[in-house]
């Protein structure tokens, strides 16, 4: 909108019904809040339902052209109707194109091979029979590519290993939910069998729910069977790809809130690591110098719902630090499964300086940008960390693991393992935009004041 009235005033000024009287303010207000709506009623602000560059295309139009309608009706209400027809055109066609091209994008990323794994949707089903057939059948001709069945179970496990349909399996009987939530990565649950055949079915419903899984029921069977009170998730009517369910979510549904993280991810980054660059390069030579070993160290960590990735730190122990910490777990001073002590003798001279102003965590901007972190979330733990974690603990996983978090900027070392966790709880259950702001603040005092670990 701004680019266009540029274009106008500055390039396109001599031309006939271009006055210079509008109320601009006006209109761009009405077209923001027109665009707002309509794109999220179109879904673009919905990565997942982008399933096509045609697709991409109507959406665009079709909401550009449900703002348009409510711009001009609004604009006759507020007495404004000789508003400039040529800015209206350079508005909808700008858009247009850096609209489609985002959202093109965005597309192209998603089912790019390097990120499908990253970003597609795990679904367990439960049931075998004609609903979960119709249910695979669905998933797989949607156009996105993004869902992907690992895998069904019956109500026992007579029928193991059986084939159901599209090459997906039968993985087991209800026996073997709990341990597949557990030790497979398992975004999602559909429950595509009438719930009254289940025993003790809002026991397992609730054991998802203590792990973050998101929970989907076909809403034409027997509901109260799991007429029960929520703690943690939210229950709401949704579509998946045509399908209509119920969906008990644990982790936030903002969908245009998450979308903005995500772009200030992504830009945030990007950003930080053209502006740090100079120093990185910097603390790399100093590492070298200090110490034998390779500038970075890399390390398996969990991610969303329990995927393994690589992160990116610079080195601040010495080479050998993981063998001498066998010898060290006796000094361990948190509770839990996690591992820290006070001037632990594994750290270099110059790692002290970097554990202290946190700048060792710079190189973790490579993880953001590849989609596996987050500027802000959970820190992400390490995988025997998490196989000693409580049901209800591995909840933390549900959101992706970010940079900085609630207890790195409230005591760090301080906090003993419950607080940390009961924490990373609380941010996933309030999180919002403004958390985030207010986290990334308290960061940046953080390191500007050396109050690190």
């Amino acid at each position: 909108m701004v680019a266009a009235y540029i274009l106008k005033k500055d390039f396109l000024g001599g031309y006939s019904g271009l006055s210079e009287n509008e109320n601009y303010f006006l209109v761009f207000f009405l077209m923001f809040l027109g665009c707002y709506v309509s794109f999220n009623f179109f879904g673009l602000y919905r990565a997942r339902e982008l399933r096509s560059i045609p697709n991409i295309l109507v959406k665009v139009l079709l909401a550009l052209g449900s703002a348009s309608i409510f711009l001009i009706v609004s604009l006759y209400i507020f007495h404004q109707a000789d508003i400039s027809r040529l800015l209206l055109l350079l508005i909808n066609s700008i858009a247009f194109v850096l609209v489609s091209l985002r959202a093109i994008l965005t597309y192209k990323y998603l089912h790019s091979g390097s990120s499908r794994e990253k970003n597609s949707v795990n679904i367990l089903i439960i049931g075998s029979k004609e609903r979960a057939k119709e249910t695979i059948k669905t998933i797989y001709s949607a156009p996105t590519n993004l869902l992907n069945v690992v895998g069904c179970l019956e109500l026992d496990d007579r029928r193991k290993g059986q084939d159901v349909v599209e090459g997906v399996k039968i993985l087991g009987g209800m026996n073997s939910f709990c341990s597949l939530l557990l030790n497979e990565v398992i975004d999602e649950v559909i429950f595509a069998i009438p719930l009254k055949k289940i025993p003790n079915v809002t026991s397992y419903i609730k054991f998802a729910e203590k792990l973050g899984i998101r929970i989907r029921i076909m809403p034409d069977w027997q509901l109260q069977k799991i007429m029960f009170r929520p703690e943690t998730a939210s229950i709401t009517f949704d579509d998946l790809v045509g399908l209509p369910t119920l969906l008990l979510s644990s982790t936030p549904r903002k969908d245009v809130q998450l979308l903005i993280k995500n772009i200030i991810d992504y830009v945030g980054a990007g950003l930080g690591l053209l502006i740090m660059s100079p120093l990185m390069l910097i603390i790399a030579i100093l590492i070298k110098l200090d110490s034998s070993g390779p500038v970075f160290f890399i390390q398996e960590r969990v991610g969303v719902n329990g995927r393994h990735f690589k992160l990116y730190k610079f080195r601040t122990m010495v080479k050998n630090a993981e063998e001498l910490k066998k010898k060290l777990e006796q000094q361990n001073e948190m509770d839990g499964p996690v591992f820290k002590i006070k001037n632990d003798p594994r750290i270099t001279r110059i790692g002290k300086i970097l554990r202290k102003t946190s700048l060792d965590e710079l190189p973790q901007l490579f993880n953001v940008l590849r989609g596996e972190m987050s500027l802000v979330g959970p820190r992400p733990p390490l995988p025997n960390e998490v196989e000693k974690y409580e049901p209800h603990q591995r909840r933390r996983l549900s959101m992706k693991p970010g940079l900085t978090c609630i207890w790195q900027v409230s005591g760090r070392n301080d906090v003993d393992f419950d607080s940390w966790m009961k924490m990373d709880l609380e941010y996933i259950d309030n999180w919002s935009l403004l958390l985030d702001l207010k986290l990334i603040f308290r960061t940046m005092l953080v390191v500007l004041l050396g109050t690190g670990r």
